[in-house]
């Protein structure tokens, strides 16, 4: 059976060599400027290190230009895009068509990941952006196993589903936090980046939701992990192509505990089925014990219509 690339996002350099160990199969990195919610922040010298890294270990490098981008930075695209070509980039991912524009004219052949966080949500839309120059698309979280497995079978691009970790509610460009600060008359209380994310409470519901900012704007996320280390066979039978592991807000330490068990499961689900559906109990309890208290595990989209 053919298995899923395990697609991680490292905090570092450290991290990445840390997960490459772990068993990870490819990774995502960039710098804020460019991606959206990134777990950790590369510049230019340190994706180069990463890419090098990888390459050695016989590993894959996409770099995250998913931002949303207004006219002062569309001049930088291909100086950029320049840059990851000659470091040797596997792949960009990219949500604004400008990036696919500047890319047919400075790097013609670098794979183009289409992600919009929330628009891939049929095969029609992927073949769209496949037959535009993209290699894959990357799925809205929103959807459900059935919806999955449908675009699978009728993509004519590459599919990657996230299958562990938080995943983004809401996203203003609007400097939020710090404007409700400054309109009480005081000091910003949060500084910007994910180092000090905040925690909108709800008690009604006993949910907690992360809260930060960053150059890209206000960042609202889901108030559970998902995880379906349990639930891998259907996606593992359609052939989806990625499983990413999102470490954003995540420790070093978790994301490679994280990745061991998922590299455990698509291994033991591809191999031998029956030894998965045996330790696939095992495996979820063993999550459970990694979370945070205020973060409880769920199956996010996959089999109900709303989490949050």
């Amino acid at each position: 059976m053919k298995k899923p690339e395990l697609l991680v996002t490292p905090l570092d350099l450290t991290n990445l060599k840390d997960l490459i160990d772990a068993g990870a199969d490819a990774f995502v990195v960039g710098e804020e400027r460019y991606g959206l919610r990134l777990a950790g922040e590369f510049k230019k010298d340190e994706v180069k290190a990463a890419i090098d890294l990888a390459h050695e270990n016989g590993k894959k490098v996409y770099v995250a230009m998913n931002a949303l981008f207004h006219n002062e930075k569309v001049d930088e695209l291909s100086d950029y895009l320049q840059i990851l070509n000659e470091a040797g980039a596997d792949g960009v991912i990219f949500g604004d068509p400008a990036v696919l524009m500047a890319a047919k004219e400075v790097a013609p052949n670098m794979p183009l990941h289409w992600n919009t966080e929330t628009t891939a949500t049929n095969y029609y839309t992927c073949n769209y952006w496949g037959r535009k120059g993209s290699k894959r698309a990357v799925l809205a979280r929103e959807l459900n196993m059935d919806a999955i497995v449908e675009i699978k079978e009728n993509a004519e691009v590459e599919i990657e589903v996230q299958v562990h970790g938080m995943t983004c509610m809401f996203q203003s460009k609007r400097s939020l936090l710090g404007h409700y600060f400054e309109y009480q008359g005081k000091q910003m209380e949060v500084e910007k980046g994910k180092e000090r994310a905040m925690l909108l409470h709800d008690k009604e519901r006993s949910n907690k939701y992360p809260v930060y900012e960053d150059e890209n704007g206000t960042h609202i996320m889901s108030p559970n992990d998902m995880c379906i280390i349990d639930e891998l066979e259907e996606m593992m039978d359609a052939e989806v192509d990625s499983f990413k592991i999102d470490g954003v807000l995540q420790t070093p330490e978790y994301i490679v505990e994280v990745t061991k068990r998922y590299r455990k499961a698509i291994d033991l689900c591809a191999d031998d089925r029956e030894a998965y559906e045996d330790i696939k109990d095992d495996l979820l309890n063993e999550m459970e014990e990694l979370q945070q208290d205020h973060r409880p595990l769920d199956t996010g989209f996959f089999f109900k219509e709303t989490v949050y």
